[in-house]
């Protein structure tokens, strides 16, 4: 279905999406920190979606989505971000750098899963 990238520090965080999204079909990659998710998101370019961690070691998610963006100023993939922060800033921040959606760990399988499926349409759509 989708190529989707899960950049978590979290091991726990990134098994149960990769569990989630490879029963619903998808190819999943991981990458673990800002830095390597930055590597992975320029050097993969056919993802669909990015569902990424704000707080992470190295530079945050925001901080690594505005250097994949002054690399790639064309995304063909939507952001997903998914944190612990409700930041209403932070949220606006995000926004503003084409960050497609936002939503709060802990997290609910059936429900995320949900709003995956909705922003995977919204790519389908553009």
């Amino acid at each position: 279905m989708a190529k989707i990238l899960i950049i978590d520090d979290s091991k726990s965080v990134r098994t149960d999406l990769r569990g989630a999204l490879e029963a619903s079909g998808h190819e999943v990659i991981e990458a673990e920190d800002g830095k390597s998710g930055l590597d992975a998101i320029l050097a993969n370019r056919e993802l669909a979606l990015v569902i990424s961690d704000l707080h992470m070691p190295g530079f945050d998610g925001i901080e690594m989505l505005k250097k994949a963006r002054a690399a790639m100023p064309v995304w063909n993939f939507k952001v997903f971000m998914l944190t612990t922060d409700t930041s209403e800033q932070l949220k606006a921040e995000g926004k503003a750098i084409g960050i497609t959606a936002w939503a709060i760990k802990p997290f609910d399988r059936t429900r995320l899963m949900g709003a995956v499926d909705k922003i995977l349409a919204l790519k389908a759509s553009a």
